[in-house]
């Protein structure tokens, strides 16, 4: 985020770090991996789940979401994607897509191809007045996102802002998500709102995030620093240390104010209650999201 230079700024600290659960081969990828594992909300809150996939085939068929937002990273490979209102396209490295699934969608992730795909999946909340809103797209190329840069230091936006560079998502809740690239030896302050939650995931390298020392594949949490539900709108910041040596750092940094409302999960619907996570279903089996899809497989890029 970007902030009044004279702004008083606090220091983060990281509350937890957890390694990333790898659950191995099954019928729909090589391996997969739980960065953040669903069912303790309160503590991710915005934040779902992120899962991390290697796949060739068969991949993510046509399948159903309502009630969140999907932020789908291609680490590696090519991902074919396509949905019910009739988006379809691929997206290479660097590349991901922002959809709201909002009041329902269909559809699927699939390996270009059946060639390779490495991807990161993070689900994000909604609150119950958005919910059920309106079904949105977003394929985002790596050239469009917003870039800060500073010696050492790679930023790339994809949403919300920092250092005048701003991300090309729009979403519904605001979150602020980067990607940022560290060289050896190098520090970097990244200021975030005093009001979110953020997670750093080391997709490469090792970093000190607040003092605590990560490694590829583990997640530093950090907590707000000020009650979600007031006004203060202060800063505050998270900083990076890399080691010295030869190789860069990767990591994935997201934040948003959470939302504290209840959450009824079940299986790709995230509503508020059991009665709406009920009714999700009944709209799907009846035809309510519309029908699947019958899009060709893209052959060309």
């Amino acid at each position: 985020m970007d902030t009044d230079p004279g702004s008083p700024v606090t220091l983060r600290h990281v509350q937890r770090a957890e390694p990333r659960q790898v659950a191995g081969p099954d019928a729909q990828v090589d391996n997969k991996a739980l960065v953040i594992a669903p069912g303790d909300f309160r503590r991710t809150d915005p934040f779902l789940l992120m899962a991390e996939d290697w796949f060739s085939s068969t991949g993510f068929d046509w399948h159903p979401h309502r009630g969140i937002e999907t932020v789908t990273v291609v680490l590696g490979g090519v991902l074919e994607h396509g949905d019910s209102l009739g988006n379809a396209g691929t997206l290479g490295a660097g590349g991901a897509q922002w959809m709201t699934a909002g009041r329902g969608v269909i559809h699927r992730e699939l390996a270009y191809r059946d060639e390779y795909a490495h991807t990161l999946q993070l689900w994000l909340n909604l609150p119950s007045g958005q919910k059920l809103a309106q079904t949105r797209y977003q394929d985002l190329q790596q050239g469009d996102y917003g870039v800060y840069t500073e010696p050492g230091v790679r930023v790339e936006v994809v949403s919300g802002s920092t250092g005048g560079a701003r991300g090309p998502a729009a979403n519904l809740w605001p979150v602020t998500g980067l990607f940022v690239t560290l060289d050896p030896d190098t520090t970097y302050s990244q200021l975030l709102a005093s009001h979110d939650r953020a997670f750093a995931y080391i997709v490469s390298g090792t970093a000190t995030v607040a003092g605590r020392q990560l490694w590829e594949g583990e997640t530093a949490w950090s907590d707000p620093v000020v009650d979600p539900g007031s006004e203060d709108d202060s800063v505050s910041e998270l900083v990076f240390t890399t080691p010295p040596g030869n190789e860069r750092t990767t990591l994935m940094l997201f934040s948003g104010r959470p939302i504290r409302e209840p959450v009824a999960a079940g299986g790709p619907f995230v509503m508020n209650n059991e009665s709406e996570l009920r009714q999700a279903y009944v709209d799907f089996e009846e035809g309510r999201f519309g029908p699947v899809p019958r899009l060709a497989r893209v052959r060309n890029r």
